[in-house]
């Protein structure tokens, strides 16, 4: 059993940064394709970025292409998202999520193994 737990989310203005951490426990992180998925007030829950096991590929929604990295450290058992000129638009709640085998580039949310609970970014305009 793997346990997820997200942080950094906060209040931040429009342009500015935050970065998210996703830190893991009870399982072999590195094993594990790691992506990002947030849900907007109202909004269905939506793809982020991915990132494979040792970090060598990546996967970003057009959305935030340029703007948002994912990143991992595998010797940390911790994933990032570092995510610069926030919009409004961003505001929602991220999640982590983690999956051992997935047959299909970026993972669907369906198909992860694990989650965390979420943490909450807030984008003041």
């Amino acid at each position: 059993q793997v346990q997820l737990v997200e942080s950094g989310g906060r209040l931040v203005q429009d342009g500015g940064s935050l970065r998210l951490s996703c830190a893991a426990s009870g399982g072999t992180f590195s094993s594990f394709y790691m992506a990002w998925f947030r849900q907007a007030p109202g909004k269905e829950r939506e793809f982020v970025a991915a990132i494979t096991s040792r970090g060598g590929r990546t996967y970003y929604v057009d959305s935030v292409k340029g703007r948002f990295t994912i990143s991992r450290d595998n010797a940390k058992n911790t994933g990032y998202l570092q995510m610069n000129s926030l919009k409004p638009e961003d505001t929602a709640i991220y999640y982590c999520a983690v999956v051992r085998n997935s047959s299909r580039w970026p993972p669907t949310s369906m198909a992860m193994d694990y989650w965390g609970k979420g943490t909450l970014v807030t984008i003041s305009s």
